[in-house]
């Protein structure tokens, strides 16, 4: 989706910088037509993307700029990152929408060819590393990362998932180039090899993680968020356009922050127009872009972020795909500064809130929340036949997850839900008397 992998990153760099002219600038001078690149499967774009073109925010305030020009805005949807950095260092795409390490390969492909791009806003975001999460068969026996030693691996090199299994895998003394085998694979095609058991396990981004899991083809072995890095996905601008066309970047990023206005005040009603536009399961969309979702979203360039960019240099070094990144060039938040005004510094210093307890009842635009997990199971050992979604957060990541998927541990009065067997293994250890259930088991005491 917004991560590429090594072959498709170099296949597309190579393409001729042909039609250099800025697609902004085609037309008569009246007529304009505004190009965006966005994917529509990215769920953690969809501000800048799939929620803003159904919503047609940015339509609306091109109109409102009454500068002679009658603009057009073109949306091009895109399976990855790197076909709209080609056409973005070809002058054909404005603005585009990827994932942070995407972002790195879009900065440096466009100082390489003398056509820089700069991050100019955010769109989903988690400060933990969330969204990103090694899965595995629903029947493995593998229970921890320790396990992948010697196993087949499924990632695409080069983005923030093969970053995540990387880290992951030094922490336990695992090293990722020697000690298991790894398969440089799209999403699709590892979710692919991993139910026909040619590999042992799949680390990927949103939304593969959780839809594989909703539907019942994965498990989780290791959630992102234990490495406690942020990982996020934002828009990034063509510098030539953003100087010639402030007033029109500026028009995007408003339009992209009232998107993201209306998906946090309506975060049901989001999803399943997401979902209608995308064709994933609602479920899955909200399990990421909901109330408490595994993403955040708001437009702010944070510092956490950007230090975070800055961290994530030397995993595409490593794997050679770019060489050093001037990121705080790349990074230029004086167009959404302007664009949100004073509101900008509540977004830069909003902390986002933590994750609650969720059922998503058929029928309803709106979600329950509980103050435990406790007391969502309760309710839903009472509600079974009217539950759409039941989400929970890890008791020690606070990833969100969805009920019937979690591992859950007994603790004396408490029920605690866990993403990975491992988590849920270190608590038991560490909590004497504390031991694994069936979510049968914890729906049961739990009523």
């Amino acid at each position: 989706m917004e991560r590429t992998t090594l072959v498709l990153t170099a296949a597309l760099f190579l393409l001729p910088l042909t039609g250099c002219a800025g697609s902004a600038e085609a037309g008569d001078g009246k007529n304009v037509t505004i190009t965006i690149g966005y994917q529509s499967k990215t769920i953690n774009t969809v501000t800048a993307g799939t929620l803003l073109r159904s919503l047609g925010y940015f339509e609306r305030d091109l109109n409102a700029l009454h500068d002679g020009h009658t603009y057009k805005v073109d949306w091009q949807d895109y399976a990855t990152g790197a076909p709209i950095t080609a056409q973005m260092t070809a002058g054909k795409i404005d603005i585009g929408s990827m994932g942070d390490f995407p972002l790195l390969l879009n900065a440096a492909r466009g100082k390489q060819l003398g056509r820089p791009t700069h991050l100019v806003s955010v769109t989903g975001y988690n400060l933990r590393g969330g969204l990103n999460t090694v899965v595995t068969a629903p029947d493995s026996t593998l229970t921890s990362l320790k396990d992948l030693k010697g196993k087949k691996v499924s990632t695409s090199i080069g983005s923030a998932a093969d970053g995540t299994l990387v880290r992951a895998l030094q922490r336990v003394g695992i090293d990722p180039d020697k000690d298991i085998s790894k398969l440089n694979q799209q999403p699709a095609v590892g979710a692919s090899a991993l139910s026909s058991g040619s590999v042992d396990a799949l680390s990927q981004f949103v939304a593969w993680p959780g839809l594989l899991a909703y539907q019942d083809k994965a498990k989780a072995l290791y959630d992102g968020a234990q490495l406690n890095l942020p990982t996020f996905h934002g828009v990034t601008a063509r510098e030539d356009f953003a100087r010639r066309h402030p007033a029109v970047l500026k028009a995007f990023l408003k339009a992209q922050a009232e998107a993201t206005d209306y998906l946090n005040a309506h975060p049901v009603t989001a999803a399943e127009e997401v979902a209608q536009a995308t064709g994933l399961p609602a479920e899955v969309v909200y399990l990421y872009n909901g109330a408490r979702g595994i993403a955040t979203f708001d437009p702010a360039v944070k510092p956490q972020l950007v230090s975070a960019l800055k961290q994530d240099v030397s995993v595409l070094k490593a794997a050679k795909l770019t060489g050093d990144i001037d990121v705080d060039s790349f990074v230029d938040d004086q167009y959404v500064k302007k664009a949100l005004g004073t509101s900008y510094t509540k977004w830069l210093t909003e902390t986002p809130a933590p994750a609650t307890s969720e059922v998503w009842a058929k029928g309803s635009d709106k979600t329950v929340s509980f103050k435990s997990a406790r007391e969502l199971l309760a309710y839903v050992a009472q509600h079974q036949d009217r539950i759409r979604g039941a989400y929970v957060p890890d008791a020690t990541t606070g990833t969100l997850w969805f009920a019937e998927k979690a591992v859950w541990v007994t603790d004396g009065d408490q029920l605690l839900p866990f993403v990975t067997p491992a988590t849920a293994q270190t608590y038991v250890t560490a909590h004497g008397g504390a031991r694994i259930v069936s979510y049968r088991e914890a729906l049961g005491r739990a009523s």
